[in-house]
């Protein structure tokens, strides 16, 4: 699994799939690194190429100080792309990946080909920017350890973390071995996201995906995003908060799969 140095960070990546198949790009959210798409990338591996990456400041990426922005994220893939030579991907994104996504889509629509854009949001109204202050407060104290179950209370439904299925202690981990530094960079970009106005501007097929218990990305927002967009889908996932495609696999991958299938059929 290589490393390669873009804008001044070296980003670690895999890539995976048959040679000369269509592109098909996956972003992390905040606080999890590229293992959040295990699943997806195997359901995909024989009929796409492949690219997970760690957004800077998560898993192995390296994690430069400062507060980041979306600019940033956005030329950080465009770099990564370039690196790897992929003129145009399609790609899926969940949380601050799906919001990635979205920008990459308004700024750069002629690197997407099509795009699934997962409980994100393209606001940052002043409750939701307060919400980070407090824990960015508890990282810098505590480290990300104390923010793990925190997190882990708005990522999942009460049902789900009752059952604690495996699949939990896995993203508990790449939680806690987030990048304070990191964390606190992308909180900030998260803080400053103002997308909504430039959203109807999108020209690839776009889908969106949203756990019905989202409290973060609620249906309300993705439902503003889906109807602001013309021909845009939207795909409302049962028994899911913000982490839908670990809280609910089944859903998500019949929503998101059979999305990219149609985008190179025939």
């Amino acid at each position: 699994m290589p490393d390669v140095n873009v804008n001044g960070v070296s980003l670690h990546f895999r890539v995976e799939g048959p040679e000369g198949a269509p592109w098909v790009t996956f972003s992390n959210s905040l606080a999890t690194d590229f293992h959040l798409w295990d699943a997806q990338a195997a359901l995909l591996a024989d009929r796409f190429r492949i690219l997970r990456y760690d957004t800077r400041g998560h898993g192995k990426s390296d994690a430069a100080p400062g507060a980041y922005d979306f600019a940033m994220l956005e030329s950080d893939l465009i770099g990564l792309w370039d690196a790897l030579g992929i003129g145009r991907s399609h790609m899926v994104g969940l949380s601050l990946g799906g919001s990635t996504g979205i920008g990459l889509a308004i700024h750069h629509p002629g690197r997407i080909a099509s795009l699934a854009a997962c409980d994100c949001r393209v606001t940052a109204p002043p409750d939701f920017r307060r919400a980070w202050e407090g824990r960015i407060e508890i990282a810098r104290a505590q480290g990300m350890a104390g923010l793990v179950e925190e997190t882990m209370g708005r990522w999942f439904t009460a049902a789900t973390l009752d059952a604690d299925p495996p699949q939990l202690a896995a993203i508990r981990e790449m939680i806690r071995a987030t990048s304070v530094e990191g964390f606190i960079g992308c909180a900030r970009a998260l803080q400053g996201i103002d997308y909504l106005g430039e959203i109807n501007g999108i020209s690839c097929p776009t889908l969106f995906v949203v756990g019905e218990a989202d409290p973060a990305a609620t249906p309300e927002l993705a439902g503003a995003m889906q109807g602001r967009l013309q021909g845009s889908k939207l795909v409302e996932l049962p028994g899911a908060a913000h982490i839908s495609n670990i809280e609910n696999p089944g859903a998500f991958n019949a929503a998101v799969i059979p999305f990219l299938d149609s985008m190179v059929a025939g």
